[in-house]
């Protein structure tokens, strides 16, 4: 596993230092320019965010307001779809990619709080996550975490990765969490190549729990306004529709209730309690490689 040999700060990562020789392109951080990672942490009201950071997510919460509930509910489908993971489908292993900078309960927590032997490699391409490795690799003794730092564009340096071959045995079942990444590629990085790569290297019985943004839930007038959003915010999204979601799963067996809007896949609330789907408008689902 990683280790880090002293606190590294947001000024650290800005300034590119971080532990040892190694500098992947990512911890050549520009404050100028927004980054998913920090802009999601805003919306959720961190403190690890740039004025860049701010302006994008602003330009997006201008066009949907409802967009910081719909982190909320994001994160809480989560730890639902963790729970399920590890305690209905007896999952010990996870490979969560695009982690974004530490929320507790983090991922590892909601599993090792069931299961404390589970294991779970994080990967993000964010120095400032890397900053927050610490908060990533504090794991339950039972168990095991490790960082990586990586971009999901590139399947095979996350697959073969020592850290996370240090952390996942590739031949038991793996919980792969995509959750609200995919709309950051675009068709032409192959989304649906990617996670078929990633989903080829996991053996039977694993399982991939994806969450994704749409405009299938919010009214016309709101639909229309995404698009030209991602040039203001200055980061690309695709939104794709129900059916565009689901060719994800290609293969694959939904477990159930299937797709659904995130608020609906096992909700622990009452209805009357939940977030209206158009208040968070994104797919979640979660299926089993048979």
């Amino acid at each position: 596993m990683p280790t880090m040999d002293g606190e590294v700060t947001v000024a650290d990562m800005t300034s590119g230092v971080r532990p040892g020789p190694e500098q992947p392109p990512s911890t050549r951080i520009d404050p100028s320019v927004p980054h998913p990672a920090r802009r999601y942490d805003y919306w959720l009201g961190g403190k690890d965010n740039f004025a860049a950071d701010r302006r994008s997510g602003d330009a997006v919460a201008a066009a949907y307001p409802a967009i910081r509930t719909t982190v909320i509910e994001n994160r809480r489908f989560m730890r639902r779809a963790t729970r399920y993971l590890a305690a209905t489908a007896g999952l010990r292993q996870f490979l969560d990619i695009g982690t974004g900078i530490p929320t507790s309960p983090n991922m590892h927590e909601v599993a090792q709080e069931i299961a404390p032997g589970s294991r779970v490699a994080y990967v993000d391409n964010d120095p400032i996550v890397l900053a927050h490795a610490r908060a990533l690799l504090t794991s339950a003794p039972q168990g095991a975490t490790a960082y990586v730092d990586a971009d999901l564009r590139d399947p095979e340096r996350i697959l073969g990765h020592p850290d996370v071959r240090a952390t996942i045995d590739l031949d038991r079942p793996v919980g792969l969490m995509l959750v609200a990444i995919l709309h950051f590629l675009t068709d032409a990085d192959d989304p649906y190549g990617i996670t078929r790569r990633l989903v080829e290297a996991l053996p039977s019985g694993s399982h991939v729990v994806i969450s994704h943004a749409t405009t299938d839930l919010v009214p016309r007038e709101v639909a229309a306004t995404a698009a030209p959003v991602t040039t203001t915010s200055m980061i690309d999204m695709a939104f794709r529709t129900r059916d565009e979601f689901a060719a994800f799963f290609d293969g694959l067996e939904l477990v159930s209730p299937g797709i659904t809007p995130v608020t609906e896949w096992r909700p622990d609330v009452p209805p009357e309690h939940r977030t209206s789907v158009a208040q968070a408008s994104m797919y979640a689902a979660v299926a089993r490689k048979p």
